[in-house]
């Protein structure tokens, strides 16, 4: 597992630990949810786009949040575009979407669709 002292991968305001509580009410079934998967993969006219899934396990080198009584598991290979990100939602009039507030965005396209990111470089520890 990656992390920094201090700094989460991924933090929640209270609507969108709200809305990922609702999602895994409305995902139990015969294997139970453990959390929202978040990630990234390439696509959209500006290059990345997040993804989302019910997880029903971590894998090797996913970051495992929980906060407000909600978790998310970060893909191993989204944690460094992901890091210092807060996950929000947002419902308005015709939408309800979670929004990524994410240091290491860049640029995002006109639709809202894809992003730019730049990923944090890992820390490299000091020989002594």
């Amino acid at each position: 597992m990656f992390s920094i002292p201090g700094l989460k991968v991924v933090s929640l305001t209270d609507a969108a630990a709200a809305r990922i509580r609702e999602i895994m009410a409305q995902s139990a079934g015969d294997e139970p949810a453990l959390g929202l998967r978040v990630g990234v993969k390439k696509g959209g006219c500006a290059g990345m786009e997040y993804t989302f899934e019910v997880a029903r396990a971590a894998g090797k080198g996913d970051e495992i949040v929980t906060e407000k009584d909600a978790t998310v598991i970060v893909d191993a290979k989204a944690v460094l575009f992901l890091l210092g990100t807060e996950l929000d939602f947002k419902t308005d009039r015709f939408s309800s979407t979670f929004v990524f507030n994410n240091p290491n965005q860049v640029s995002a396209c006109g639709c809202g669709e894809s992003v730019e990111i730049i990923p944090q470089a890992e820390p490299t520890l000091a020989a002594h």
